[in-house]
């Protein structure tokens, strides 16, 4: 799997502290990534150029950037819960130069299913989640996926950044580029008979605050009648890849595309890496080309617990083929 990875200098970390401080509003609102921009392209111009490189070449599957002005005292203790963690403003540095990260790689955005919307979203340890397929679980593994995979208008990019992680819980990476496969399995993974489901995530959040909302009517009626995909497309010979293990399905009787999917799974898992998302670190995937988990940890819920900050990236929101929210274009169902 190829990495880029970078270390800001001193220099390149007091820019990136003077841009936060010019900033103003919250990055978790749809309308300051309409505003912002013009600091984006103000970033250190090595960092500038990687994440544009990034975008434009497809030569890595990720990127991971270490030196961002991130004080883990400054933060606080580890929320308790992500909506706790929504009206927390001692990351709100953070989460400004998370998002300027993202507007240099297309146009960022959020789900209506997630997390109210907001589009800098909270990636913690919750209680009672501790053995769910989600960015709050703790002692399962978290199966490789493509994020959102189940949806036509899923990210392009995932962008994750450390707050803290004090006891070095690894993310894993695994990338479509490495795996080996033969040429039958590769036929059958290129073949719409698998159905990907979403996870429970999109439906329990919206059930609990929007019970007679749309988003959760598209939700329900993408997990009721899941379209047949594909898991690799594109370009036979370089294609792209979408999965989710836990929550997915081929017709009753196809074992042929079962037996495909496990061996793909095996595969990923045979070339998996490791990557440590500590504070001040910035990791980029491709969710075209990488798929991501993470390994099981003990959570405590004392405030020390991982707490990482996710952004997801569209190149272009103008290709939407579902709906947006009406009181933003950044907002999907």
């Amino acid at each position: 799997m190829a990495l880029v990875a970078h270390t800001l200098s001193p220099a390149d970390a007091a820019m990136l502290s003077a841009l936060a401080d010019e900033s103003d509003g919250d990055p978790g609102d749809p309308g300051f990534h309409d505003r912002s921009w013009p600091l984006a392209d103000r970033l250190p111009g090595r960092l500038h150029r990687l994440l544009t490189d990034f975008r434009r070449a497809e030569s890595a599957e990720a990127c991971l950037v270490e030196g961002f002005p991130v004080v883990e005292e400054t933060a606080g203790p580890t929320p308790r819960h992500w909506e706790t963690a929504a009206g927390v403003t001692t990351t709100r540095r953070a989460e400004v130069l998370l998002s300027l990260c993202g507007a240099v790689l297309g146009d960022p955005f959020s789900w209506a299913t997630l997390q109210s919307g907001r589009m800098v979203q909270n990636i913690l340890p919750i209680r009672g989640d501790e053995k769910q397929q989600n960015g709050h679980g703790s002692e399962a593994l978290l199966e490789f996926h493509t994020e959102d995979g189940f949806h036509p208008d899923r990210c392009d990019y995932l962008l994750l950044l450390g707050i803290r992680n004090q006891d070095r819980v690894p993310t894993l990476l695994s990338s479509v580029r490495d795996v080996v496969l033969d040429d039958r399995t590769r036929k059958v993974l290129g073949e719409p008979r698998f159905h990907i489901l979403p996870d429970g995530e999109h439906l329990r959040q919206l059930a609990e605050r929007a019970p007679d909302g749309p988003a959760l009517t598209e939700a329900r009626a993408l997990y009721e009648q899941p379209p047949a995909v594909p898991v690799l497309f594109g370009d036979q010979l370089n294609p792209y890849l979408r999965i989710d293990r836990p929550f997915m399905r081929c017709a009753p009787g196809d074992t042929e595309a079962e037996e495909a999917l496990d061996a793909l799974m095996a595969e990923l898992h045979r070339v998996r890496r490791e990557v440590v998302v500590s504070t001040g670190s910035l990791l980029v995937l491709d969710n075209y080309l990488a798929v991501h988990g993470r390994k099981a940890f003990p959570a405590r819920y004392d405030g020390t617990d991982r707490w990482l900050k996710k952004l997801t990236v569209r190149r272009d929101l103008r290709r939407l083929e579902r709906a947006r929210a009406a009181e933003s274009r950044r907002v999907l169902y």
